[in-house]
């Protein structure tokens, strides 16, 4: 089956949706962190969607898979809901939203060498380009004169995200062919008892959100930044490369500035729009552009 890159109806619209929940999760996820301790925010809210998960399988009478399927899609669990989330939720105590989205930027740049490594793409040089341009891009438009000081700590594990992100993607392309209420039921399932005892071992203290701002933030996270956010990823993977799909994490900081903007009045600088305009343009042209659709088929 061809992996087509075009934006196509359906899939064009799933991928721009999962953008702007991805966004919003990083927000999400820093209001989160206020009141509940990382490890133990993040298995609590794969939990809650794990049994979402799980309800609908069952519902629809879906058939679980067995043998390497299976082992398969723990593995899409271990490293989309546990090593990932592990590490972005702990950063996201370290750092701004806005410094991580900009460190994941790299996964367009690290998934095209893993797809390479599973022989499932060829190395996409035009992606390549895209995804360095769009990176140059986004330091632009959130690293201003005066310089971005981060604890180095926090950078090595959101490094290290990208790269079980970019991992995570190649595997979800592996079992595409699966129901993606099965991948997430079964993958969430595997990855929040893993977060839960991270937790425990950290010594974290188990509470539920009391808060106004988190009880919202969980809702989202579970309902729309879970449930939602990777039945589209799934989605628009099972059409378009890994490779093409990786451009999400591009995209996040610039949704991330739009919904400040919207949402806490944070002021739109020309450095910020500017910046936004070169990424997007470069994901158009690495990945959505109908050249860049041919170049894969």
């Amino acid at each position: 089956m061809t992996d087509a890159r075009a934006p196509q109806g359906p899939v064009a619209l799933a991928f721009i949706a999962a953008v702007a929940i991805g966004s919003g999760n990083f927000v999400a996820v820093s209001f989160s962190n206020q009141e509940l301790p990382p490890f133990w925010g993040a298995g609590f809210r794969f939990g809650l969607a794990a049994l979402l998960f799980i309800g609908v399988a069952l519902t629809l009478r879906l058939e679980w898979p067995r043998g390497r399927t299976l082992a398969l899609t723990a593995t899409y669990g271990l490293f989309t809901f546990t090593l990932s989330y592990a590490l972005m939720y702990w950063a996201l105590t370290q750092m701004s939203a806005g410094m991580a989205a900009v460190v994941l930027a790299t996964v367009p740049l690290v998934t095209p060498l893993l797809a390479a490594v599973h022989r499932l793409e060829t190395l996409d040089r035009r992606a390549l380009f895209g995804a360095a341009v769009a990176f140059v891009g986004i330091v632009w438009m959130t690293v201003g004169a005066e310089g971005l000081v981060v604890p180095a700590g926090a950078v090595v594990a959101t490094v290290v995200a990208a790269l079980t992100i970019g991992e995570s993607i190649i595997i979800s392309k592996l079992i595409s062919e699966n129901h993606p209420a099965i991948n997430n039921a079964v993958g969430m399932a595997v990855g929040a008892p893993l977060l839960l005892a991270i937790s425990l071992v950290a010594g974290e203290t188990w509470s539920l959100p009391t808060q106004t701002d988190t009880i919202w933030a969980v809702s989202f996270l579970v309902v729309v930044g879970s449930v939602g956010l990777f039945v589209l990823t799934l989605l628009v993977v099972r059409l378009w490369t890994a490779s093409a799909t990786a451009y999400m994490f591009v995209l996040f900081p610039v949704g991330a500035m739009l919904l400040d903007a919207w949402l806490l009045d944070a002021p739109l600088t020309v450095r910020g729009v500017t910046g936004a305009l070169v990424v997007m343009a470069s994901v158009w042209f690495g990945a959505l552009s109908p050249r860049a659709a041919k170049a894969d088929t």
